[in-house]
């Protein structure tokens, strides 16, 4: 299937990404592509080099006359979301991304596809191996660990870079430019619990809740998606109150950034409620898929019986734990004041492993307003406290701030309207772009972020637009066209 993504236009751009995808290049195991972008730098014969945190920056020379415009820093992060369905027998540790096109759009088997951020990686490396595309000065910043915790742009130290310019490459949606991003937070509970012999008298069962979509935290938080932990929760706080189930084990989500698909949990029923509790959860199983059956149609969830395990937790340190879950906040929190249909304030909750003894929950909550990220950070700890947590925040990151005056923009905008026949949508998202980071120690750094139409990021149902990253490619190229001249 390699060979049929290789023939798509435009091919320079499709060949590096076919390229790419066959280094795997989960986050914060990067060596392997670390190695390949330095090869590939070198081998064109471009200065190349790699910063003591793993960042690898390129740069190329401008074509003949236009030695006097900017420089540009062309910039893309080279981890990925590493996601699949449970069936799907993948190693992302060791297999290469497995492509396949359908109709106008490039998707993986049964896996993220890597387009997150690898086309805007693609798209910088088919410049950097050009030999007749018009460009300036070009600087190619290509980042480490940006979906885990964005180390390397946290920990790129100032007067590394000498561009004056910054394009990142990592936006979503091909007719929007934009002009800042949410800052954000992990907020991460755990605590210990006593464990008791699996009761006698209670049959085991197996819940699975399965067929979410999933999506990045950030950016589809406000489809109103199904949450698997919230649900799952909701679930087991149920049966707590009305059937005293024990608990033995809760696996539910993966990544900090993906709304979390799947949950499974292993739980104890009474011998004589079994009846009534399987009658009654099929009960709330329903209204739950009834609830989400516009946005989460293939909902599924599963009951089955299966082997007792050995233990269950204790029921105080159980209750509360429900408790806390269900006090959490999931999802949009608030919405700006200042630009119009923009999540302001969100809460992903997006792990929660609860198994031999141990509890921990993973949330990832943003926003573009720092106080109101800590407010409702500090909402999230207080709830777990009171379920006898250890709450620690980690991974903090600012937000971009917006300049709708800034220069690059209006070259931006300018050229977008002569293409395509209509003005862009100059926007900020609630994702997390490394543009805020990097802008703390580059300041006079001129900063936007485009990209082709990317959906459902950070989950396998991941695909891109073969006609938007066409349109993207041709955006790019007439862009640095027109990069203006140094003073």
């Amino acid at each position: 299937m390699s060979k049929e993504i290789r023939e798509l236009q435009p091919r320079a751009v499709w060949n590096k990404f076919a390229d790419l995808n066959s280094v795997p290049r989960p986050s914060k195991k990067e060596d392997r592509i670390i190695k390949f972008m330095v090869e590939f730098g070198n081998a064109l014969g471009l200065e190349t080099i790699t910063d003591p945190v793993g960042n690898v920056i390129i740069r190329k020379p401008a074509t003949e006359g236009m030695e006097d415009r900017l420089m540009v820093t062309l910039q893309s992060h080279l981890d990925m979301v590493h996601q699949k369905n449970k069936e799907t027998a993948f190693n992302f540790d060791t297999d290469g991304i497995q492509m396949t096109v359908e109709g106008d759009w490039v998707t993986a088997k049964g896996t993220t596809l890597g387009a997150d951020n690898g086309l805007g990686v693609a798209a910088i490396m088919a410049l950097l191996e050009s030999v007749d595309i018009p460009h300036p000065p070009l600087e190619a910043l290509f980042t480490i660990d940006e979906e885990a915790g964005m180390t390397g742009a946290k920990e790129l130290k100032p007067g590394v870079l000498k561009g004056k310019i910054l394009l990142n490459l990592d936006t979503e949606e091909d007719d929007e430019i934009d002009i800042g991003c949410a800052g954000g937070i992990d907020v991460t509970a755990s605590r210990s619990y006593s464990e008791e012999n699996f009761p006698n008298n209670c049959i085991a069962f197996q819940i699975k809740i399965k067929g979410l979509q999933g999506g990045h935290s950030g950016m589809d938080i406000h489809r109103g998606l199904g949450n698997a932990n919230k649900i799952m929760n909701r679930l087991l706080y149920r049966a707590h109150t009305n059937y005293n189930i024990r608990i033995t084990e809760i696996d539910g989500g993966g990544l900090r950034n993906a709304i979390p698909r799947e949950s499974t949990a292993t739980i104890a029923v009474n011998k004589g409620k079994k009846k009534a509790f399987v009658q009654d959860l099929k009960n709330w199983s329903e209204t739950a898929m009834m609830e989400l059956s516009i946005t989460e149609p293939q909902l599924n969830i599963e009951l089955e019986t299966i082997e007792p395990p050995k233990t269950v937790m204790e029921t105080v340190a159980q209750g509360k734990i429900l408790s806390a879950i269900y006090a959490a906040h999931n999802g949009v929190y608030s919405m700006s004041t200042a630009i119009s249909d923009l999540v302001e304030t969100s809460n992903n909750i997006a792990k929660v492993n609860v198994k031999a003894g141990q509890i921990k929950i993973s949330c990832l909550t943003r926003s573009s307003v720092d106080s109101a990220k800590m407010d409702l950070a500090t909402s999230l700890k207080a709830a777990f406290e009171l379920a006898g947590c250890e709450v620690v925040f980690d991974g903090h990151y600012p937000g971009w701030n917006p300049n709708p005056d800034s220069s690059i923009l209006k070259v931006l905008t300018a050229k977008y309207r002569s293409l395509f026949g209509e003005m862009p949508k100059v926007v900020a998202c609630h994702a997390g772009l490394e543009c805020g980071i990097l802008g703390k120690n580059y300041p006079e750094m001129d900063m936007v972020s485009f990209g082709p139409t990317i959906k459902g990021a950070h989950s396998p149902d991941e695909r891109a637009q073969i006609a938007s990253v066409q349109k993207f490619w041709r955006f790019l190229l007439e862009i640095l066209k027109d990069i203006p001249r140094e003073i």
